[in-house]
């Protein structure tokens, strides 16, 4: 399984747009941001916890159709599926590597785009602990679509309509952690909830990622 991580961070480095797109597709949704609600500061640090968090889910779509498809094409997905490596540990594997490459980096960016719409350094570092401790439930989630439309043409779309939903309630708490933050409020009750939201995830998505896979692979 470590092999497999490792060898997904080492395609991701070398294709670079795997870490790089993600990340100027965030910075392009916050830049604009401003131009369509306005300049106003205060309007700003309250919408800008929801907005980060929006970005990062949406980002993180960009390089979810890739988690099994390359693998699938070449043929190694066939391979590690034969191999002693249980579906449920080589799907658990891919999860880890997608959160390596994708969410972890957007999640340490959070706090510096979040300048860029007037949140407080204590904010977007709450934005970073949040997407930290959320983010694997969005590479989990994923991970269910992109088995289910492994062979499915133009799946990308069919991928985020399957994965955004899902997503919603890491989004709700994620978001309405760091705006706490900004009103001086407690933030613990958010972050936990959000804690439990990716432990299950973690739990129950590679289950449903190996059964699709199964699926698909007959």
């Amino acid at each position: 399984m470590l092999i497999i991580v490792r060898r997904d961070l080492v395609l991701a480095l070398r294709a670079g747009s795997g870490v790089a797109l993600p990340a100027a597709f965030f910075l392009l949704v916050v830049a604009f941001v401003p131009f369509g609600v306005g300049p106003e500061l205060e309007r700003l640090q309250v919408i800008a916890p929801g907005i980060l968090w929006l970005a990062v889910v949406l980002s993180c779509l960009l390089s979810l159709d890739g988690m099994f498809q390359a693998d699938f094409e070449d043929g190694t997905l066939a391979r590690l599926i034969t191999s002693p490596i249980p579906i449920e540990g080589i799907v658990a594997a891919k999860i880890l590597g997608h959160w390596l490459t994708s969410c972890l980096p957007l999640s340490l960016l959070a706090p510096l785009y979040g300048l860029l719409l007037g949140l407080p350094l204590e904010a977007g570092l709450a934005s970073t602990v949040s997407l930290l401790i959320g983010s694997p439930a969005i590479s989990a989630a994923g991970s269910v679509g992109a088995a289910i439309t492994l062979r499915t043409n133009r799946g990308s779309l069919l991928l985020a309509l399957l994965v955004l939903p899902i997503c919603v309630p890491a989004f709700i708490f994620g978001s309405q952690a760091a705006q706490r933050v900004v009103t001086d409020q407690s933030a613990l009750h958010p972050l936990l909830v959000l804690s439990a939201l990716s432990l299950a995830s973690l739990a129950l998505f590679p289950i449903a990622s190996a059964w699709a896979l199964r699926i698909n692979l007959r």
